[in-house]
């Protein structure tokens, strides 16, 4: 269990952010709060079907967004270490998300990888000559960053990839 930062300029546009203009001065407390929470149910659904249209999924999933805080919580039983950490990419990797909250679990644990932020300028393999010490190892990263990269050319300054061991 552990809480990942993202930047949340960076990524997928799910949904629409929320106006940060005071409340009108007779606005009622419980109207403006229940409003609140529909806007982050309606969030953390959109969240899950991203995450269903990468063709992920885990036993029991939760996810969980609180829009004050700017972060999902994700809970669930993952079959592996590769699905549980694109999970949570999935869950990071869109705009508003500060930070994800993971709660999963795996059935079959293994070594977690490593994150690597995209800086402006980066290119898979850049990223593989720095992490790797060979440029031409880039399509291990593209690999383990499917499906939510569907070209080794589309990557972007603030996406968090997963940079998987040796």
């Amino acid at each position: 269990m552990s809480i990942i930062s993202f930047i949340k300029e960076a990524g997928e546009k799910l949904f629409g952010h929320r106006d940060s203009a005071p409340a009108a001065p007779a606005a009622d407390p419980a109207a403006l709060q229940a409003k609140s929470d529909d806007a982050d149910k309606t969030a953390a659904a959109a969240i899950e079907k991203y995450i269903a249209s990468q063709n992920l999924s885990a036993d029991g999933l939760t996810v969980e967004y609180d829009g004050s805080q700017q972060a999902v919580t994700v809970s669930g039983v993952a079959p592996d270490q590769a699905t549980k950490e694109k999970i949570v990419l999935c869950c990071g990797n869109v705009q508003g998300i500060a930070k994800v909250n993971d709660m999963l679990t795996v059935e079959q644990p293994a070594d977690e990888s490593r994150y690597y932020t995209v800086v402006k300028g980066d290119t898979l393999s850049a990223i593989a000559k720095k992490e790797y010490g060979n440029a031409n190892s880039y399509m291990k990263i593209f690999e383990a960053n499917k499906p939510m990269l569907s070209n080794p050319d589309k990557i972007y300054p603030g996406q968090l990839l997963r940079i998987p061991a040796n």
